[in-house]
């Protein structure tokens, strides 16, 4: 997971500031670095490690004025955590110069990364991102820009919607199975492209609409076109964007983000209601999902964990070490709301359990009755390769046991999940609309020494 945004503004003076506050909407998309990158007779990039607001003060802005701009948010799963994988990226060429940020993973990353060494290419990062930008810049030397991504697409196992510069011209691109999200809105002098909504939303744009999977935007002295490069037989929006990843205020390919987590809840309840005296959310990302199941269900929806709004997303920080310490400060119970009761608490899923156990344990410690678990999605038992960090079966909880083994390592008095029809009724689209692959061990672009769906991938160009 990574957030990208990209931006057009007649006024150079404030387009580093759209920029801006388009990363910082974004923020929850990736918390290790940041960076803008802009056009102004030549690219100028600045990046750095941290949030938004360690990396962008006002005199670092005042220097990156332009008319174009793109910008990125790095949650790595390709590439070590280190200021050279910050992105975007830069390359040149004999077309000029490449700045580019990328959403997504690789599959086949190490075998393009070696045939461009063999050709000569060295290499300034060990992220996938780079391998793009080369590839790109292969392609541009002897073909349009049109022609030049219909190359990429064929080249490219993955995902990754990416946004670039590519010297004057602004381009944002969808992979044909729309693994990760991405939307176009417009004001008065300019565009404005991100990952998510809420993006355009923070700076009151008008949304013009999502980028469908395999479309390209780009805009080019002022004026912006949207082209199908390529369409997919089916689609492969990543399921977890709705279960976790996304601010639930976005609305993503016309699924409102909160309503699906809304459902989530609701038909979590449906399927595994449980006699207790409070519904109780894991915030925040739990928090939509526990209204939905204390809607349906009839038991009082009362917080009993308090979040320390100063500390990250624990999922999406890079090591275990630091998941686990966060753990530890990021919230607190309310032990008024649980003392002596039977409190079922609600999440959006479990991948490691490292957090699950660590809140039951916390809750029952804070006098709890009786701690009931629920998630709000089916169990997570398969490595994903395509932009989120559960690369190994091993560390996946679920995969290493069932159910009954679930709960007694999490310390609770009762486990369910959601179905995995409940899931796909709650967001709305059919099975062959999502990438299920974490849930299902099934993936829609063929993985080495995993199950694919055949019937997949193949693009109409």
């Amino acid at each position: 997971m990574c957030g990208v945004i990209g931006v057009y503004c007649e006024d150079k003076e404030l387009t580093p500031t759209l920029a801006y506050y388009s990363l910082y909407a974004l923020q929850h998309r990736g918390q290790e670095s940041a960076g803008i990158a802009v056009y102004s007779d030549g690219i100028r990039v600045y990046k750095g490690m941290g949030l938004v607001t360690e990396v962008f003060k006002e005199n670092i802005l005042s220097k990156l004025k332009g008319k174009i701009a793109i910008g990125h948010v790095r949650y790595s799963t390709t590439g070590e955590s280190k200021l050279e994988n910050a992105q975007p990226i830069l390359v040149r060429s004999k077309v000029g110069e490449i700045a580019l940020g990328h959403n997504g993973n690789l599959v086949n990353y190490s075998q393009l990364r070696e045939i461009l060494e063999n050709e000569g290419k060295v290499f300034a990062t060990t992220s996938d991102t780079e391998v793009i930008a080369q590839l790109l810049s292969n392609f541009l030397m002897k073909h349009d820009l049109y022609e030049s991504l219909s190359l990429l697409t064929k080249k490219l196992l993955g995902s990754y919607t990416i946004t670039a510069l590519i010297n004057d011209t602004l381009l944002a691109y969808r992979d044909p199975l729309g693994f990760r999200p991405l939307c176009v809105g417009e004001f008065d002098g300019g565009y404005v492209i991100a990952s998510e909504s809420c993006a355009l939303e923070s700076l009151e744009l008008s949304k013009i609409r999502d980028v469908k999977p395999g479309e390209a935007v780009i805009v080019s002295n002022g004026e912006l076109e949207i082209v199908r490069i390529a369409k997919a037989k089916r689609c492969a929006r990543c399921v977890f964007e709705y279960i976790y990843f996304a601010r639930p205020d976005s609305v993503i390919d016309g699924v409102t983000v909160y309503e699906a987590r809304y459902r989530m809840g609701r038909n979590l309840a449906k399927e595994s209601a449980v006699d207790c005296d409070i519904v109780s959310p894991v915030p925040d990302s739990g928090t939509t999902c526990a209204i939905g199941f204390s809607a349906e269900s009839g038991i009082p929806y009362i917080e009993s964990l308090i979040k320390n709004r100063y500390v990250g997303r624990t999922f999406i920080m890079p090591e275990q070490r630091l998941r686990e310490i966060s753990v530890r400060i990021k919230m607190n119970v309310v032990k008024k709301n649980v003392e002596g009761k039977r409190v079922t608490l609600v999440d959006d899923s479990i991948v490691r359990g490292t957090t699950s156990r660590k809140i039951v344990e916390m809750v029952r410690s804070a006098g709890a009755k009786e701690v009931h678990f629920r998630v709000g999605s089916p169990p997570i038992i398969s490595p994903c390769y395509f932009g989120i960090d559960m690369s190994t079966r091993e560390e996946l909880i679920a995969s290493c046991g069932d159910l009954e083994y679930v709960r007694r390592a999490i310390s609770a008095d009762t486990l369910a999940y959601l179905s995995l029809k409940g899931l796909i009724k709650s967001i709305g689209f059919g099975e062959n609309d999502l990438c299920l692959a974490c849930l299902t061990g099934i993936y829609p672009i063929c993985v080495p020494g995993e199950l694919c769906d055949n019937a997949k991938y193949e693009l109409n160009y």
